[in-house]
């Protein structure tokens, strides 16, 4: 078996090292010894943006938030499942992950970070959240699930004021859709709580049914009657 090669290194904001790893055509992002993400595994990070696809529909013009640009498996699979006038933002946090989709990970990202729909927020995506603008989806996958893990000011986005200020930037019937490495009740509670209409899916990591279960839970801004659009 070959041996593991260091592509990149960086530290995380709020501290702790990030390293960019290759093993012939395999590549993963780690932290410490624990794997964000790897290019092996990356079927439910596609079915976070296919599941919203399906719920945004034909809207037009629809405006999609992406928090977390990572090997950019959502936001490929965003540009396949998107109608050609929606407009994408990918909120990335760390400077040295979007330059590792143009260099090493080019050979993933293709051209995605040049499609017109697509524009970089390089910087906290709660920022892009609170940016004015509303959105028909807002998409996060920031950290291993909604505790912040790796970096604990991403609890501001999970817990009831930051869920809170998502909500306020959806449009009506827009939703946000979390993914998470695992189920979470206490996390479930929280986005009922908001109001909002709650769906929860389970997703395998690999494409052929296998490997871990995910969670990506769906919630949708009703109107201000208090219908929940379907």
């Amino acid at each position: 078996m070959l041996p593991w090669v260091k592509l990149g290194e960086t530290t995380m904001p709020g501290g702790g090292v990030m390293t960019l790893m290759q093993r012939g055509s395999e590549f993963s992002i780690m932290s410490g010894v624990v794997t964000l993400m790897n290019n092996r595994q990356n079927h439910s990070e596609e079915q976070l943006a296919a599941l919203s696809a399906a719920r945004v529909g034909a809207r037009p013009k629809a405006r999609v938030l992406i928090g977390g640009l990572g090997m950019g498996f959502t936001l490929r699979a965003a540009l396949q499942c998107f109608a050609a006038d929606s407009e994408i933002v990918v909120a990335e946090l760390v400077p040295e992950v979007v330059a590792w989709a143009r260099g090493p990970l080019a050979v993933l990202h293709g051209t995605s970070l040049d499609d017109p729909r697509v524009r970089i927020h390089q910087g906290d995506v709660a920022t892009a959240i609170g940016g004015g603008k509303p959105f028909d989806a807002i998409l996060l996958d920031v950290d291993n699930g909604p505790d912040g893990l790796f970096r604990p000011a991403n609890d501001r986005l999970y817990n009831a004021a930051g869920l809170a200020a998502a909500r306020s930037a959806l449009t009506t019937g827009g939703h946000l859709a979390v993914w998470s490495s695992y189920s979470d009740a206490r996390f479930t509670k929280r986005l009922r709580q908001t109001g909002m209409a709650i769906e929860e899916v389970t997703v395998r990591a690999r494409s052929n049914g296998k490997g871990d279960r995910h969670t990506i839970w769906i919630a949708v801004r009703p109107d201000r009657t208090g219908v929940r659009p379907l």
